[in-house]
């Protein structure tokens, strides 16, 4: 049974308000319309597409990072708690790949979760001391990599910091990274 515009608007602001990274093609699956009607809908609302909606929640997470500028991240940062968790996404391109196969250069991968393992030091210097990592299933251009990152502990001058890569809900990283830091925090 279709909804009528007035509260399927409602809810579509709800929505986003919940999750701002919905894609337009997510809504019109949820509420069984064209994506058309969807960009209407948020051009009435005035909600900007997906890509400014990311821009708008990393730029308001950028001014708290510490040991990083906000061109030094790999990937765009959309949820930072310094310390304890954090979440970057990076949409995998063709410059990402390899040309022959069309799979993602590990190195790209890896840059997006030590960059995030860096964001989230609450302290003015982090450098990556180690890393242990693993790569899950190759990547291809097109598909979006979101990184979420999680404190695990401090020793001394050290933080460890484990780091999930997924395309969608498939695990294709993880790593831990222990990191230095100049200032000693004890959790």
């Amino acid at each position: 049974m279709k909804i009528k515009k007035k509260e399927r608007q409602t809810r579509l602001q709800e929505m986003l308000q919940l999750n701002p990274f919905l894609t337009d093609e997510d809504l019109s699956e949820a509420f069984s319309v064209s994506i058309q009607t969807i960009r209407l809908d948020r051009l009435e609302l005035s909600i900007p597409e997906l890509r400014e909606r990311i821009k708008g929640v990393a730029q308001k997470q950028l001014d708290e990072l510490k040991a990083l500028s906000p061109d030094e991240v790999i990937g765009e940062i959309v949820d930072l708690q310094l310390d304890q968790r954090a979440i970057s996404i990076q949409d995998v391109k063709e410059e990402h790949v390899f040309t022959r196969t069309g799979i993602a250069r590990g190195h790209h991968l890896f840059a997006q979760a030590n960059s995030l393992a860096v964001a989230i030091i609450n302290d003015e210097m982090a450098l990556t001391a180690k890393a242990n990592i693993r790569f899950s299933r190759q990547v291809q251009a097109g598909e979006r990599v979101i990184a979420k990152a999680s404190v695990s502990g401090n020793q001394r001058e050290r933080t460890i910091v484990h780091v999930k890569s997924y395309v969608g809900d498939e695990l294709v990283f993880s790593g831990e990274f222990v990191m230095f830091r100049s200032a000693v925090k004890d959790s």
